[in-house]
């Protein structure tokens, strides 16, 4: 057989055994979702290594944040939440195993944080009322709500998986904590429908999974907290990692040049006033959900030292004057603009 004959055979079969590989191994799929649930756009993105278990994957991802929106949401008076909330003084509440261990990782991270994260806070939130229009309550309002937000007050009886608030008024507030931990869940939900990869995106909590069909991570942006909306602080790459971010500009209404945001304080009960935004990375969602409000109401000095006390915890402070605070394990991930002014923190 001629030279040029047996070459061109070879190229074929080359070309044959390629395709066969390919279609042995076909390039994972993307898939994209978004709806509207728990009070914001929550969009997921599902990789998968075809377009059915992809699809199949980014909805049971957001019916999982459909499904915990059911229990957790004081929007909806039926929720296992709103039915605590609404006993409060007079009995205990049967909940699922979902919301006890995210009252249960609530209270934890209200003691790492030496209560400066408290989902007690439900009745100052209401006397604000941010989320909607916004109100200044009065100091004599705030000193009746005090009683109502100790978490001390809080009952759980974990083998009856019973949830009591001992006193009437008290209100329990997941806003918080609840769509980090929804993340975390949903991600898991996307893995078990055959999702390789992924990412659940609630507002400022957004859980990772996996990378990219191309190997690379996922690259989220951090909003500059003064700079109109879209502007980015920074650019992190994040690997089965979670991110999340608290901030003054988010929810906020402006009074006599003042501006009174969602964040409160539990113990003053009033906005905090010691950063504009904190973004926290962990493994889990639930952690830096409830780490970034609280570590907001520390102030970047306290703040900060938690951050370096706690193992896989990472975090970005822009305080007041508009420094940003960096943490040691960030140093060299975190790419921020460089005319911003920053704080290294130091183990």
């Amino acid at each position: 057989m001629p030279r040029q004959s047996i070459d061109h055979m070879i190229v074929i079969m080359v070309m044959t055994m390629a395709t066969m590989l390919a279609a042995c191994h076909p390039q994972p799929v993307i898939v994209k979702r978004s709806q509207l649930l728990m009070g914001t756009v929550v969009s997921v993105t599902s990789v998968a290594p075809d377009r059915e278990r992809a699809h199949r994957a980014a909805a049971a991802g957001l019916e999982e944040i459909r499904r915990l929106e059911k229990l957790w949401s004081t929007w909806i008076p039926t929720s296992e939440v709103s039915q605590v909330n609404a006993a409060a003084g007079r009995q205990a509440i049967p909940v699922s195993p979902e919301t006890l261990d995210l009252i249960d990782r609530s209270i934890h991270i209200a003691a790492l944080t030496e209560g400066a994260f408290n989902i007690a806070v439900g009745p100052a939130v209401r006397a604000w009322n941010i989320s909607d229009q916004g109100r200044l309550p009065s100091r004599e309002e705030l000193a009746k709500i005090r009683p109502l937000v100790d978490l001390a007050a809080l009952r759980i009886d974990r083998q009856a998986r019973r949830v009591f608030l001992t006193r009437a008024g008290m209100a329990l507030d997941i806003g918080g904590i609840g769509k980090g931990y929804a993340a975390d869940l949903a991600a898991d939900v996307m893995q078990r429908h055959g999702a390789l990869a992924g990412v659940v995106a609630l507002s400022g909590d957004i859980k990772t999974f996996g990378r990219m069909p191309d190997g690379h991570r996922f690259v989220f942006g951090i909003q500059h907290p003064r700079r109109e909306h879209g502007v980015i602080l920074g650019r992190l790459e994040l690997e089965n990692e979670a991110v999340s971010t608290a901030g003054d500009y988010q929810r906020y209404f402006m009074q006599n040049g003042i501006r009174y945001h969602h964040i409160l304080d539990p113990r003053t009960l009033e906005p905090a006033r010691l950063a504009r935004s904190v973004t926290i990375v962990a493994r889990e969602g639930i952690m830096a959900d409830g780490l970034d409000t609280g570590i907001f109401v520390l102030g970047p000095e306290k703040g900060m030292a938690l951050i370096e006390a706690l193992p896989e915890v990472e975090g970005v402070i822009v305080d007041t004057q508009g420094r940003v605070w960096v943490s040691s394990g960030l140093r060299t991930r975190l790419q921020l603009d460089p005319q911003v002014p920053v704080v290294e923190a130091t183990k």
